[in-house]
């Protein structure tokens, strides 16, 4: 499971230009199963996204292809874990130590 953290680099007048695009890019990433909660960070200096995904690589593909990141208004922290423990009906996404 990754934790991508974006972290605005832009004035946010240039971030609400891309938005719309980056709103219709998440929306993608959710109908292919790799996002499961996304938001902006209060104050509004960026977003998280919780994703999954088979490796790291696949991740580092998708958050490359953000439209915030083709317009230079934001850039992404990964950081991957491993889920040991999950909410109700998130059990799925529960991983073993190996």
């Amino acid at each position: 499971m990754f934790v991508l953290d974006l972290i605005y680099t832009a004035p946010l007048d240039a971030v609400d230009a891309v938005m719309p695009a980056h709103a219709a890019w998440l929306d993608e990433q959710y109908e292919k199963g790799l996002f499961l909660v996304s938001g902006r960070k209060d104050p509004r200096e960026g977003g998280v996204i919780l994703a999954v995904a088979e490796d790291r690589a696949r991740i580092e593909d998708v958050a490359a292809g953000d439209p915030f990141v083709a317009a230079g208004v934001c850039t992404y922290r990964i950081t991957e874990f491993i889920a040991t423990k999950a909410a109700p009906g998130l059990e799925r996404y529960r991983e073993t130590l190996g």
